[in-house]
């Protein structure tokens, strides 16, 4: 909901990045407007960026305003955005913008007026509990004016009606959505993302872009092993982490069926926590050739028999690189809930095939040096190949009109 005539959406930096130092501070804050209007411009809205005092403002038509806004809403970085009607910053213009709002959208459900008023003392004769007093005035009389009976609750207000005046100019507005928030995506290094068709790998490589790291996406192609139309699922997947991102996501597809199929001449018991470690030697190879600093998996603690505290050690072990686990503590539930607001619930909700691999009694807690000692020579080599057959391929999803309904919340 927002105010009648709004043609601005007020963007909120992530608190992250105005407690870091100047420089830094003002590199994130380029980077985040660079990529709020490279995804303005993807979707084809006509809009302007501009940036003052720790706000970015994105400027449209009104036609445009909730597709400008939930494209806001969805860049790394950005806290909150608001569709909000620009207003001197006076009292009559803000009051006069609070009438209207309540007479165009105003259904009689409990609200209240917060306003936030920033600068000097002297750069207003009001303070911000004068705006909430005079304002909710307004609102209630509009109301009244035809035929509502408002009803202020100032402790859980169904609707607010929110204003942040400023010394030049003031702003209205009626909701809020959240953003993602963390930093502005490539304000930290690249990282290799380990994705499957599953519902964790997905959420595991956002949660890390959300962090500011741009990530490499690599699906190990299962052969025989995997499920029916992983590889494709895992494409959608990652398609819809692209819809993220200002330049898109290249996925490596590595054929890793050669080196899985040498696997099943070891001990049952050892090949999923085997597998693991082809997978991360896959990644680091990988992240050889493009630059990037580490590794991220969808792994959580004992979830899996090849996911046990003691499993996870074994299985770092066969790389140099750091394993970043973004989801290690928490729950399935809890999993499946981000990805259904990251957008990836639906597509990954299919049989990621691995369990083919897994025996009836895995290997929970094996030494390192039993693992080492029945591994295959060769798999390190057969990582390598691998990845020197791996196909790579561009994926830009833009974000439908149905999927910009709202914001993203985690």
């Amino acid at each position: 909901m927002y105010p009648p005539g709004a043609d601005t959406v007020l963007v909120r930096f992530s608190g992250e990045i105005g407690i870091k130092s100047q420089s830094v501070q003002q590199r994130m804050e380029r980077r985040l407007r660079e990529h709020l209007r490279q995804m303005l411009d993807q979707r084809g809205l006509d809009a302007s960026v501009e940036a003052e005092f720790t706000r970015l403002y994105v400027r449209t038509d009104p036609e445009q305003i909730e597709k400008a806004t939930a494209v806001a809403a969805s860049v790394f970085g950005v806290s909150s955005v608001s569709p909000v009607k620009q207003v001197p910053p006076t009292m009559d213009a803000i009051c006069a913008a609070l009438r209207e709002s309540a007479r165009e959208r105003y259904d009689g459900a409990a609200f209240a007026v917060r306003a936030n008023r920033a600068g000097q003392t002297d750069d207003h004769p009001f303070s911000s509990p004068e705006i909430e007093r005079e304002g909710g005035a307004a609102v209630t009389a509009a109301a009244e004016a035809v035929g509502i009976e408002p009803e202020v609750d100032l402790d859980d207000p169904e609707v607010t009606f929110g204003v942040e005046c400023r010394p030049e100019r003031a702003f209205v507005y009626l909701e809020r959505q959240s953003g993602p928030g963390g930093l502005p995506l490539g304000t930290q290094e690249p990282v290799v993302a380990l994705v499957s068709g599953g519902i964790d790998s997905p959420v595991a490589a956002w949660e890390v872009m959300k962090r500011g790291c741009p990530v490499v996406p690599v699906y190990v192609d299962l052969g025989r092993f995997g499920g029916v139309d992983h590889r494709a699922r895992a494409e959608r997947t990652v398609g819809r982490l692209a819809s993220y991102t200002p330049d898109g996501l290249e996925l490596w597809v590595v054929p890793g069926g050669d080196g899985l199929e040498r696997l099943t001449e070891v001990p049952e018991r050892y090949r999923m926590l085997l597998a693991r470690r082809f997978m991360l030697r896959i990644a680091a190879r990988v992240a050889e050739r493009t630059e990037a600093v580490g590794i991220v998996t969808g792994e959580s603690i004992g979830q899996k028999s090849s996911q046990t505290s003691a499993a996870l050690r074994v299985t770092d072990a066969a790389v140099d690189y750091p394993v970043h686990r973004p989801l290690v503590s928490l729950d399935k539930s809890e999993i499946s809930e981000r990805a259904r607001s990251v957008g990836t619930y639906e597509e990954a909700t299919i049989d990621a095939g691995c369990h083919r691999l897994a025996p009836e009694n895995p290997a929970t807690r094996p030494p390192l040096s039993t693992l080492r000692e029945v591994e295959p020579t060769a798999i390190e080599t057969l990582a390598i190949e691998a990845v020197e057959s791996a196909d790579r391929i561009e994926l830009r999803e833009a974000v439908s009109d149905q999927e910009t309904s709202g914001p993203y919340l985690l």
